[in-house]
């Protein structure tokens, strides 16, 4: 069996080497050995145990050939991930360097996790209705960007968000997210980890964000809590229902981990002086990985720039407090490709072949490989709200995309205004698991701010005035929405028509798109192209015109009303 394989290997080996090199001694090599492979297959026995092995090699040995020809080709795609402990802080002014907003390679997602943002008992209840602060913030800036936030999940003061450029949102599907609390023996979310789950362009992705246990000598604490969050978050799909199932998952937060044995001195000097190697041997996640097997298949860049914790705040000086803590490494990135599958008789060579899971596996990570290749890993110096300095990593995934069509395609039928009915056509364009709750949203794109209304809302005593700012900046901003069975009015096999009333159309108009939710999927599964929607002429008749309106919104939120 060794030999077999051996002489498959031999094959695979010349195969490339003719390709890439049109040598016709490597394409004799290869002849010759298939000539030989062949007269070995003939002479065995098919009642054997030999002839079952050699069948199911040569199946993968197809596998690993067969299907170079005509593949389609990898797309490369750039993440900007951040981890922060803003240490209860509100958001600074300007947060452009943190995304790098200026910078001509624009990423196509964006993942921001943060710790400790604060969750007092009244911010707490305001932001369990509207978004909190840095949501908002964030919102905000990547909105007019063309970026949506596309999920978010927060437990007490971790919060983690998932923005995608427009163009992707089709395409970013079974989307979902948990949280596990570790704080208080499991009971209290201070400390824990929160995470999403997706899936891009076919391929699964896993986005953990942890705040662990403080403090020098709780190291061993860090992996214990990192261990129970990974065997506690589980989802509600088949092809990875944990986080280890997924193809990558990326692991970041603030970890806590810390640099022991070495003194303060010698630790601040190194920092002085940038030699930041020198202190890598006794950073204990650096060292946990070594003797932590569940640690081991993460991968880090290396902690080239200075330690993020703890400094005193609004200042680059570490900790001049009576406690003066030890510069650390705490807030970190880390990521794991899952390992690719064994071929027959390397796994196991007790058992024939691969089972179907790992099999099926094999295959997809074959046929739709997935790299990944970190561009930069560094530290935020220039932010100083916390005692915490934000890191920032920015990677290249090249992958090669399982489906380049959305599951549905719909468009705006005819003119739209706030006189008359509309009508939204959709085809569905592959099967996806439909439901009565569906729904398709309008959503205003062209980033003009203004105020669509005003409302109050008493929470503990306070009365709190809030104005919308229209624009499509998550899902959740839809301007109207229609349920597509309630409100459908005629279909085929390939075209269904949605009613949608005049009364729910702004009057003011503007430049907007079509987006289907899937609630199975818990996404958008399709973006019409933008259209304009007209405004209101029997409003304008009426003398409601965009500035009366505008001015009476201004009115109402003054302080004057």
């Amino acid at each position: 069996m060794d030999e077999i394989t051996r002489l498959l290997g031999s094959i695979e080996r010349k195969r490339t080497e003719s390709v890439s090199t049109q040598s016709t001694g490597s394409k004799l090599a290869l002849l010759h050995r298939l000539h030989q492979l062949m007269t070995c297959v003939e002479d065995l026995n098919p009642k054997n145990e030999l002839h079952e092995k050699v069948v199911k090699t040569l199946d993968y040995a197809f596998l690993v050939c067969g299907k170079r020809a005509n593949k389609p080709k990898k797309d490369s795609f750039r993440l900007h991930m951040v981890t922060w402990n803003v240490a209860t802080a509100d958001p600074p002014d300007d947060v452009t360097t943190l995304l790098h907003l200026n910078s001509p390679k624009s990423p196509d997602l964006y993942v921001i996790g943060l710790q400790e943002v604060y969750s007092g008992p009244l911010r707490f209840v305001s932001d369990a209705v509207f978004d909190d602060p840095w949501s908002y913030l964030l919102m905000s800036l990547l909105a007019p960007q063309k970026y949506i936030k596309v999920s978010s999940i927060r437990m007490q003061g971790l919060l983690l968000l998932f923005f995608s450029k427009l163009e992707h949102v089709p395409f970013i599907r079974d989307v979902q997210a948990t949280y596990t609390r570790t704080g208080l023996f499991g009971y209290w979310g201070n400390k824990g980890g929160v995470s999403i789950r997706l899936s891009f362009y076919g391929h699964t992705l896993c986005f953990l964000n942890c705040h662990l246990a403080a403090h020098m000598n709780y190291a061993s604490e860090r992996v214990d809590e990192f261990e129970y969050i990974m065997d506690m978050q589980s989802f509600d799909c088949k092809r990875a229902p944990a986080i280890v199932d997924h193809r990558l998952v990326f692991w970041f937060g603030d970890l806590n981990f810390r640099i022991q044995d070495h003194g303060m001195h010698f630790v601040r000097t190194c920092i002085d002086k940038q030699n930041y190697s020198l202190l890598w041997s006794k950073d204990q996640l650096i060292m946990m990985k070594q003797k932590e097997q569940v640690l081991q298949e993460f991968e880090e860049g290396p902690l080239d720039f200075q330690p993020t914790y703890k400094f005193d705040r609004s200042s680059d000086t570490y900790d001049t407090s009576a406690k003066k803590r030890k510069p650390a490494w705490t807030d970190r990135i880390l990521w794991r490709l899952r390992p690719k599958a064994l071929p027959p008789d390397e796994e196991n060579e007790n058992k024939v072949g691969l089972d179907a899971k790992k099999l099926k596996q094999l295959e997809e990570d074959m046929e739709y490989p997935l790299k990944i290749r970190q561009d930069v890993y560094t530290s935020m110096m220039e932010y100083s709200i916390s005692d915490h300095k934000p890191v920032i990593g920015i990677f290249t995934l090249e992958l090669r995309k399982m489906y380049e069509t959305p599951l549905v395609r719909l468009r705006a039928e005819g003119d739209w205004s706030a006189d008359i009915d509309a009508m939204v056509v959709y085809s569905p364009l592959q099967p996806f698991p439909s439901s009565t709750w569906d729904w398709i949203g309008l959503y205003k794109v062209d980033n003009t701010c203004f105020t669509a209304g005003w409302f109050s809302v008493l929470v503990e005593s306070l009365h709190v005035c809030v104005n919308f700012q229209v624009g499509f900046s998550s899902v959740s901003d839809y301007i109207t929405y229609t349920w597509v069975k309630d409100d459908e009015v005629a279909f085929n096999e390939e075209v269904i028509q949605v009613y949608v009333s005049k009364e729910e159309i702004p009057v003011q108009g503007g430049d907007c798109v079509l987006c289907y939710y899937c609630n199975a999927l818990k996404c958008i599964i399709g973006i019409s192209e933008p259209f304009q929607v007209q405004a209101s002429k029997v409003a304008i008749e009426e003398g409601m015109l965009p500035e009366r309106i505008n001015g009476l919104d201004k009115a109402v939120s003054g302080d004057d009303f």
